[in-house]
């Protein structure tokens, strides 16, 4: 496997899971070649919605997001920057209701095409892809529900699913 042939994977952290009046506070993106890049999101004025459960679980607070998120704008800007075609996420309708979200305040598409990672597997691998997320997560020991170590858990769980599918053929 070559990092041109590794898909790019991408998390976002939300102010809660109301899919109607969510809004992205974080994105991650894990590139081809398992590069990092995140970004928090300053609340556009329209966002208002605020769930100290959410908060809790990723630790990131709606101040520290006035004081230390970047625009809209500019976060949709870098995300379109990095040239991808495609990207991969594990929470499709959570991740494409931000996404859209995250663009629309923006005033701007995305450049890239937004895709569930299980269309990246077999029947097989999907079986298997949660028990070795929880061995990549035990064995990265990183934080959860932070963007940039979740999107890197994706890669990291798809390189393995992908290898020892390919070791099990040998």
């Amino acid at each position: 496997m070559t990092p041109d042939s590794s898909p790019a994977f991408i998390d976002f952290e939300a102010s809660s899971l109301d899919l109607i009046a969510s809004y992205p506070i974080e994105v991650g993106v894990c590139m081809p070649d398992g590069a990092l890049h995140s970004w928090l999101i300053c609340p556009h004025v329209l966002w208002q919605d605020w769930s100290e459960s959410a908060e809790a679980i990723h630790g990131i607070s709606r101040s520290r997001l006035e004081q230390e998120g970047m625009p809209v704008s500019e976060v949709a800007k870098q995300l379109n920057e990095l040239k991808l075609e495609q990207v991969f996420c594990d929470a499709w309708t959570f991740d494409s209701f931000w996404l859209h979200r995250l663009f629309r305040a923006a005033g701007e598409a995305p450049a890239f095409q937004l895709e569930s990672v299980s269309m990246l597997l077999n029947p097989a691998q999907v079986r298997e892809w949660a028990g070795v997320r929880q061995k990549v997560i035990a064995d990265l020991g990183l934080p959860v529900h932070r963007a940039a170590n979740d999107a890197l858990i994706l890669h990291k769980t798809w390189e393995r699913v992908i290898y020892q599918g390919e070791a099990a053929v040998q």
